[in-house]
């Protein structure tokens, strides 16, 4: 089995991550109303949607390889 480049796996992720997101905005928006702010599954879609959203920002951010100074 050959192995992917890493830019097209970093592709896919974004995409499934993209995906997720957009489902988990979706699932969010047909939320039945009123949510009172001890509704458990509501606030699990909040958090899922902010790691699905901080994961995309990592993955867009640069990456930083610290080096030593001296040989």
């Amino acid at each position: 089995m050959a192995m992917q480049p890493p830019a097209s796996i970093l592709r896919t992720a974004r995409r499934h991550l993209a995906e997720a997101r957009d489902a988990l905005d979706a699932e969010i928006r047909a939320y039945p109303t009123p949510v009172s702010g001890c509704d458990a599954q509501y606030n699990h879609l909040l958090a899922e949607r902010r790691r699905a959203h901080e994961a995309l920002r990592a993955l867009d951010s640069e990456i930083h390889i610290p080096t030593p100074r001296a040989p």
